[in-house]
């Protein structure tokens, strides 16, 4: 019988009741745990936490994460600049290099762009500030509804609701396995998505999902995935996913009842209330990113 897929799913904020803290990822967090192997056994185990500091304002985890024995690390990067120290990239860094597969995301215009200093999967995120996106003409924002938040903003729908998803070819994290031939089709929705892409000088890395601006109707990508491949130094590296927003696994998009941070502006959909099946296709790319994390 083969291990669990260790996973650790973290945000880069500390606690803080009135955000996006790691306890709003449970229904995330529940469904891995649902999971079964081949054999009947639970396939992942799963850790939880939100970002911590030592004397050194680094994370004791993520610093030190290549001598755990995690298999993966599902990012949700929520800062607004501190999320991630350069010893945090060290740690995170040499757990790739060992093999670790990496999920990371983030949101709107500068959400999480601590993952600026993250190299590699890090890399394929654009924020407003720092790392724009290449095409300048993508410099404007999408979303016109809530004017406080500027581009990148891709507006897919709202919280609540889904979108329908394009696969420029077909990938394994797109495959439904209870259906022979069809691929995923929807994705919670979000009226402010960020922007992810290929990184320059990146290979074996490709754009394998997008949505469509319900707004004006521009394209953008929704997953980067990074397969495995060798560095300079001879570490194959483990494989990756980008995302453009942590709101795809959040709780309060799956269900809007879980309820969300004070500050969200924007009222609810009622998608996935009327078509519950919908929601399917997003556990379905859940249990997906576990195994091809993994490469199982």
């Amino acid at each position: 019988m083969s291990k669990p897929i260790r996973i650790l799913l973290q945000t880069t904020i500390p606690f803080n009741e009135d955000d996006w803290h790691i306890g709003r990822f449970s229904l995330l967090r529940n469904h891995l745990l649902s999971l079964k192997d081949e054999t009947g056994a639970a396939l992942c185990e799963v850790t939880t936490r939100n970002r911590e500091t030592n004397e050194g304002g680094s994370d004791p985890l993520l610093s030190t994460l290549d001598a755990s024995n995690f298999d993966e690390l599902w990012l949700f990067a929520i800062d607004n600049g501190d999320g991630l120290t350069k010893v945090d990239c060290q740690g995170i860094t040499r757990f790739r290099q060992r093999g670790g597969g990496i999920l990371a995301t983030r949101d709107h215009q500068d959400l999480g762009i601590s993952l600026c200093t993250l190299g590699g999967i890090g890399r394929a995120h654009f924020f407003h500030s720092r790392h724009p996106e290449p095409d300048a003409e993508r410099h404007v924002p999408d979303d016109p509804f809530t004017t406080s938040i500027s581009w990148p903003n891709y507006h897919s729908g709202a919280n609540g609701d889904y979108q329908k998803i394009t696969a420029p070819r077909p990938h394994a994290l797109l495959r439904d396995e209870a259906k022979p031939n069809r691929l995923i089709e929807f994705f919670p929705a979000h009226p402010h998505e960020g922007a992810v892409g290929v990184p320059d000088g990146e290979k074996h890395v490709s754009v394998i999902a997008t949505g469509q601006s319900k707004v004006t109707g521009r394209p953008f990508n929704l997953i980067v995935a990074f397969e495995n491949t060798d560095d300079e130094h001879g570490n194959t590296l483990g494989r990756g996913i980008a995302e453009s927003s942590f709101h795809h696994l959040v709780d309060y998009n799956w269900n809007t009842d879980m309820g969300c941070p004070s500050f969200l502006e924007e009222p609810p959909g009622d998608g996935y209330k009327r078509n519950p099946r919908a929601l399917e296709d997003i556990k379905t790319y859940v249990g997906n990113a576990a195994r091809w994390l993994a490469d199982r």
